[in-house]
């Protein structure tokens, strides 16, 4: 048998052999990445406006709780802090959330802060296994005949 020798291009070609490959495991990667925080970026805004829907709920719940004993006299319209407080929590215990409800000093604003997190679906495979979500709420008394009339 005769060996034939092999020119340097051919031989050069033969380093460069698997060099696609490497390139395209790095794209997938890369795409992988970009399409996880779609997916999961979208999921957390998802999960905040859920969030801020159940704390305006909640925070629409407490204003329920009116003083009567100023309220049917004429006297005042304003919210029993107490009850307002605990009706806003129910509200958040029945969601299956956790948050904070607080009173305005004049008794007509009620302001709900829910804390929730988000699991993640892709970004879980990079260490990142939930963010947090915060929603804000807030209900203000009001009250008119015709139409309402400012706090």
């Amino acid at each position: 048998m005769r060996h034939q020798q092999v020119p340097a291009q051919v031989e050069a070609l033969d380093d460069e052999r698997g060099g696609v490959t490497v390139f395209v495991a790095v794209c997938v990667l890369a795409l992988l990445g970009i399409i996880g925080l779609a997916v999961d970026g979208g999921g957390k805004l998802r999960a905040t406006e859920r969030a801020d829907f159940i704390a305006t709920e909640a925070a629409r719940a407490g204003g329920q709780a009116i003083d009567p004993a100023e309220a049917v006299p004429g006297k005042a319209l304003s919210v029993e802090p107490q009850a307002a407080r605990a009706a806003a929590h129910a509200y958040l215990r029945s969601a299956g959330t956790t948050g904070t409800a607080t009173v305005s000093a004049d008794g007509k604003t009620l302001t709900v802060t829910t804390h929730d997190a988000y699991a993640t679906k892709f970004l879980s495979v990079a260490g990142i296994g939930s963010m947090a979500v915060t929603g804000h709420g807030q209900a203000t008394l009001l009250h008119g005949i015709t139409a309402p009339e400012g706090p």
